[in-house]
């Protein structure tokens, strides 16, 4: 589809190395579009980059910590410095560390999982998409998940900050319209590299019941949602909040 077609189109995904990043920042590549690859480590990226350049477009690895906002900024930098432009921003990086109960989760995991999950994206957004604004325009996607709907105990401070990514994806999306479009992907259970760590049997056996599709999803399966949020076919969708999880926020 010409819709689809990213040729010439920079494209900055967070949390790009690996997981459902790694799988849009293949799937971008594969549309035509330039891609500038961030993680927290510099060798995962480059290993990304690699592939990304084999299907004939431009990579740029670059290391940075999602949650440190100087280092968010410096990144910028030197991607605009490369490319002199980013046409689509992903918020895709994300952590979610374990904790024994909720009175036990330490300021310090607090902070955390906010400022990769909630203060990364903002920052980020409002930096490239007020750049958006002021030049050709250009397309913001937040990478959400369903624990920002459902009840979460076991990974409550993640929950609280993807909805606080459900909530900024309207404000960003209204408050930089016309020219930039917002909108947001709510994942569901997605079997990436995390996942390794999971109990699959009962995962398998509790999907049977909690999502309609009863199985988690491929990463693949993330990326033709977010070409679609990036490209001329969703030129009138901004500020919409899209679930990609099998039906589980349903049940």
């Amino acid at each position: 589809m010409d819709e689809l077609d990213m040729t010439g189109k920079v494209v900055l995904i967070t949390g790009g190395s690996r997981g459902l990043g790694k799988a849009m920042a293949l799937g971008f590549a594969r549309h035509g579009a330039n891609v500038a690859i961030v993680s927290r480590k510099i060798e995962s990226c480059i290993e990304t980059a690699r592939e990304v350049e084999a299907l004939g477009v431009e990579a740029f690895p670059y290391a940075a910590h999602a949650g440190d906002w100087d280092s968010l900024d410096a990144m910028v930098e030197a991607v605009y410095a490369e490319f002199g432009k980013v046409d689509v921003l992903i918020n895709n990086a994300g952590m979610s560390p374990l904790y024994p109960s909720l009175d036990q989760v330490s300021e310090e995991l607090f902070d955390k999982v906010i400022g990769v999950n909630l203060k990364g994206p903002f920052r980020l957004s409002a930096n490239i998409g007020s750049r958006m604004a002021e030049g050709q325009g250009g397309c913001i996607i937040n990478v959400s998940s369903i624990a920002a709907v459902k009840a979460s105990p076991t990974s409550e401070p993640y929950g609280a900050a993807k909805a606080g990514l459900n909530a900024i994806t309207g404000s960003f999306a209204a408050a930089y319209g016309p020219k930039v479009r917002v909108n947001c992907i709510m994942a569901g259970p997605f079997l990436t590299d995390i996942s390794k760590a999971w109990d699959m049997e009962a995962f398998e056996e509790r999907a049977n019941t909690t999502i309609p599709l009863q199985r988690g999803g491929q990463p693949e399966e993330v990326v033709g949602a977010a070409l679609y949020l990036a490209s001329t076919g969703a030129g009138f969708t901004t500020g919409a909040i899209l679930a990609i999880d099998g039906g589980s926020h349903l049940l």
